[in-house]
């Protein structure tokens, strides 16, 4: 029996969902399950409560998310960055549906923290800061998470830029772009093959769709 299109795209989120936590050291996504699930169209309306101060993103809120994920993920030679995946958009999306109301506070409190970073180092905002600054900014702020989520007790909520890291990663290689220009895709793959020769420095292999 062949999967139907919506068991598929599941099927294929969770994948992802998967590499990305491995990248991210095996540490569950936030939001876990529902990251996939939701997407799927297994939610009912309102099944995740919405944070007041959280349920409604702006589009320079988008843009700012896609410049976060744009200089985490950004353009190389052989493909698009996060920000032509349109993974600012995604962020908005899975924190207003997905998370519960006090990591989308968390979220949206630490997007204003990131902002006021880079104020205060480069005396700029982020969206008008340089690569540079915008690098620079980042490098700080992910040693800080580092250090905190080595030492995070099993009460305290994960550090707002683990959350950032986590949804640009699942909403890039899960994209058109990141499937097809970031990783190797075969659209009908002529047999499986468990024991291809790898070359270190090679994309990988993007699930079938």
């Amino acid at each position: 029996m062949i999967p139907d299109t919506d068991t598929l795209d599941v099927m294929h989120r969770r994948e992802a969902i998967k590499r990305v936590s491995a990248l991210l050291g095996g540490v569950a996504l936030v939001g876990g399950s529902a990251l996939w699930t939701a997407c799927a169209g297994d939610r009912a309306p309102g099944a995740t409560s919405r944070a007041p101060d959280a349920s409604t993103f702006t589009a320079t809120d988008v843009t700012f998310l896609d410049e976060i994920a744009d200089t985490i993920l950004p353009d190389t030679a052989k493909s698009p960055g996060a920000k032509a995946a349109r993974v600012g958009a995604f962020m908005a999306l899975m924190v207003t549906d997905c998370y519960e109301p006090a990591d989308q506070q968390i979220f949206r409190a630490g997007m204003k923290q990131l902002d006021d970073a880079c104020k205060a180092t480069h005396n700029t905002a982020f969206v008008s800061a340089t690569t540079a600054q915008r690098q620079q900014v980042l490098e700080a702020i992910d040693r800080e998470t580092k250090q905190y989520m080595d030492t995070k007790k099993a009460d305290q909520p994960t550090h707002y830029f683990r959350m950032i890291k986590e949804l640009t990663l699942v909403g890039y290689f899960t994209s058109e772009i990141g499937y097809t220009k970031a990783m190797r895709y075969v659209e009908a793959p002529g047999r499986f093959d468990p024991c291809a020769p790898y070359v270190k420095g090679e994309t990988s292999w993007a699930a079938h769709a």
